[in-house]
């Protein structure tokens, strides 16, 4: 305990995370800010270093202790220094990273009040505006962040933010630019070469998408995003026991639950609905076990509503999923992937009038990801509306002819 705050402690890495390269650098950095901390308790600059540190663990870990912890971190910081710019930027990235997207929002703007020209708050206020629906601001603070300080963090919002306005060419570019600006091998480089594999998949270019995939398990051996990519590289092409093979090794590394939901949704498509089943409840149950949790902890809360509509669409329990949706969609009713979530869930559940309502929303930045665009197709067809059904169905066909309709609906 440090001026009645406590520094948290680094816990030890298992299983593949532990062989990382920069995990003995990472222990040995912690142990040294932390006594740093000890020695001068009044000094602020090792408790932001040791926050970012304890941000980055939480991205390569997936552990949610590491969120709480930097926040407690964070307030230590506030408390010594009430208008301490970088501890309002930090605290805001957490609450992103735990989905709490207005409070993101509101950290920056205080971050940015104290610091008006900084690239990195700009970058948390581009992320929290795509995720509540606010477009227009994204693209104005992502112009903002370019022009600041052009580095993988800038390149990689541009490629998003382009994806999401239909422009996959410059999406690719800009997450080329990304992969080339950052440190081949480090975790940030890593997940903009997946997220590359990623847009070349959305474009059903497979070939390439695997090419990325495999160069960053090369220079980044058992990252858990590229094994992921290389899984649904493997569905796309109906290999399912090569998806399964690389998600249960993504697994082994990082047991996130949306890793263990594509699990769930592979042996759906191979047929083995029982073991599909079993796994959709594993998923249910820890989502709904760390919701429980929350109600006794302390400090911001991990917003799991998005997670655990989809958990309950893949158990086919369309209420609960809708429940959660709706939750969803009422603390960021402009965002396409929001109402596109709530459009399907009606569809499936026949209220085509609904479903359509949200499918004109889900396409407000004309969106070209083909999966988006068949459910649309599929849904304008119900609402009779078959000019935009075969509108949205001939784009889907032209950006991934890749995508098996059938097999959406089968999932989902």
């Amino acid at each position: 305990m440090v001026n009645g705050f406590e520094i948290p402690q680094l816990i030890d890495r298992t299983g593949q995370l532990a062989k990382a390269s920069e995990w003995e650098n990472t222990k040995l950095k912690v142990a040294e800010l932390t006594q740093k901390i000890k020695d001068h308790p009044e000094d602020v600059k090792p408790r932001l270093q040791l926050a970012t540190i304890y941000m980055s663990e939480a991205r390569i870990t997936g552990d949610i202790y590491y969120h709480q912890a930097t926040m407690t971190i964070l307030d230590g910081v506030i408390k010594l220094e009430p208008q301490n710019f970088e501890a309002y930027t930090y605290k805001a990235s957490v609450a992103m990273s735990l989905h709490q997207f207005q409070e993101a929002k509101d950290l920056a703007e205080k971050a940015q009040q104290l610091n008006p020209n900084n690239a990195y708050v700009c970058g948390v206020l581009v992320d929290a505006n795509v995720e509540l629906g606010n477009y227009e601001k994204a693209v104005e603070m992502s112009d903002k962040m370019q022009t600041l300080k052009p580095s993988l963090e800038a390149y990689a919002r541009v490629s998003y933010l382009r994806e999401i306005y239909g422009d996959y060419p410059g999406a690719i570019d800009a997450m080329k630019m990304a992969v080339k600006a950052g440190t081949t091998g480090s975790e940030s480089a890593e997940w903009a070469r997946v997220a590359l594999g990623d847009l070349f998949l959305n474009t059903g270019q497979l070939d390439s998408a695997e090419i990325a995939y495999n160069a960053s398990l090369v220079v980044r051996p058992e990252f858990p995003n590229a094994e992921i990519g290389l899984a649904k590289a493997a569905k796309a092409r109906k290999n399912y026991d090569s998806a399964i093979a690389h998600v249960e090794r993504a697994i082994n590394i990082v047991s996130e639950a949306s890793y263990v939901a594509m699990l769930g949704e592979l042996y759906t498509l191979k047929g083995d609905n029982e073991k599909a089943g079993e796994i959709n409840k594993q998923v249910i149950a820890e989502l709904e076990k760390a919701e429980e949790d929350q109600l006794t902890s302390k400090g911001i809360k991990h917003n799991a509503n998005r997670e655990l509509s989809r958990a309950y669409l893949s158990d086919r329990d369309l209420e609960k999923a809708l429940k959660y949706a709706q939750i969803d969609l009422a603390i960021r009713p402009e965002n396409i992937d929001a109402n596109e979530l709530v459009a399907w869930i009606y569809y499936l559940k026949g209220d085509y009038s609904n479903a359509k309502i949200h499918a004109d929303k889900m396409l407000q930045t004309n969106t070209m990801n083909a999966t988006t665009l068949y459910k649309a197709g599929l849904i304008y067809t119900k609402a009779g509306d078959l000019v935009k059904a075969d509108m949205c169905n001939l784009k889907a066909s032209q950006v991934n002819s890749t995508v098996d309709q059938k097999l959406m609906l089968a999932l989902n």
